[in-house]
């Protein structure tokens, strides 16, 4: 029988009252095995999301499932392997999926709103803002925000790559105060509980804890049968830079998201840095894809990760990738180790001729301290 485990010292708290809270449900949870969605699951989704607007609340849906919603309708019993097949059956289940939505939210008198996301139109810092204000304005009007990534016109390299990393983006686009990922499992385990009867449930750790790294390896590695593990990991490590917690919770449990609002030991509890990017470094993290890679020498890490100091010409050791100026790039220590990402004020061209050279030389710095964010 699993055994459950709190690591640190927090408590877990209750979410600030009015405040945005992020809930993701992912397709495994919604659909049926022979193909379409659940209602049952589905509505009991909804009966969540009404839950939290009730307690006072604003939350906003990140919702999988357009896929699964549209095999019935395209005569199909398996999930596409190709991609233009993804895209039609999203295509066609988007719709479903909304009307689904819109039909249980109004057995409750609310409003939904769809939003579609692209990874290049997060990229954008104006498209960024105004995603920002759209669903801000939704919120204000208490329309429900149903959130999904644009499978139907999305290629391969300008994916989210998962609906948990995309409700991580939301949570900083919306400063929520809780990110709830609903999930089919009860929490994160120390192993795998099919494996290993005696693993963990971990009611509660530091986002920066070892076994989440150790976890994250293991779930990449198909330790745990998938990567689930791993994406949900990440988007709460995401969250956290932002100051937010995040609760992984059973979507079988209809009191997921209400004891995880009210700081109930329910699921596992992902506790956050104790401050939080601004807006604009957080996008500089996390909304915009890098271009390139930029390598320093010891001396340049150091002064990026511990005194803040702009990435310059002098320290740079190797460029990589064909940026151009204002684009992101990492920034890596000697041992390979991403230390930092940030916006260039030159192109990899224009590094590259600027290699060991002083900034008065080179025409500035590579990469401002207000453009650069420190990962590690």
């Amino acid at each position: 029988m699993a055994q459950t485990a709190t690591r640190g010292t927090f408590l877990r708290k209750p979410a600030e009252a009015g405040k945005c809270v992020v809930i993701k449900v992912g397709s495994s949870s919604l659909a049926r095995k022979e193909g379409g969605l659940d209602r049952e699951s589905l509505d009991r989704t909804v009966a969540q999301v009404v839950d939290a607007v009730k307690a006072g609340y604003k939350p906003v849906l990140v919702s999988s499932g357009a896929v699964a919603a549209g095999l019935p309708a395209l005569g199909l019993r398996a999930r596409p392997k190709d991609l233009p097949g993804l895209q039609v059956a999203a295509a066609v289940g988007q719709g479903l999926l909304m009307r689904h939505y819109a039909e249980a939210f109004g057995a409750h008198d609310m409003v939904v709103g769809q939003v579609l996301l692209t990874r290049d139109v997060l990229a954008s810092r104006s498209q960024y803002l105004h995603a920002r204000e759209a669903i801000g304005r939704m919120l204000a009007l208490d329309v429900i925000p149903v959130v999904n990534e644009n499978d139907t016109v999305t290629v391969d390299e300008l994916r989210f790559g998962d609906n948990d990393r995309l409700a991580a983006l939301v949570c900083h686009l919306v400063e929520a105060a809780l990110l709830v990922i609903l999930t089919d499992t009860t929490g994160l385990f120390s192993e795998d509980p099919r494996a290993n009867g005696s693993a963990e449930l971990l009611k509660a750790v530091q986002h920066n804890d070892e076994i989440l790294d150790r976890l994250h390896s293991a779930s990449s590695r198909g330790e745990f049968g998938s990567g689930g593990v791993a994406t949900k990991i990440a988007a709460a490590r995401m969250a956290a830079w932002s100051g937010v917690p995040t609760v992984i919770a059973n979507a079988s449990d209809a009191r997921a998201v209400a004891g995880s609002l009210r700081g109930d030991e329910v699921g596992t509890w992902i506790d956050p840095r104790p401050s939080g990017l601004s807006a604009r470094k957080l996008w500089i993290a996390f909304g915009t894809p890098p271009r390139g890679e930029v390598s320093v020498d010891a001396g340049a890490a150091r002064a990026i990760q511990v005194n803040g100091k702009s990435l310059l010409a002098v320290g740079v050791t190797g460029v990589y990738g064909d940026f151009s100026a204002g684009d992101a790039v990492v920034v890596v220590d000697p041992g390979g180790e991403t230390i930092g990402k940030g916006l260039t004020r030159m192109d990899a061209v224009a590094v590259s001729e600027a290699v060991g050279q002083h900034s008065s030389i080179a025409g500035g710095e590579v990469s401002h301290r207000d453009d650069l964010v420190v990962l590690s």
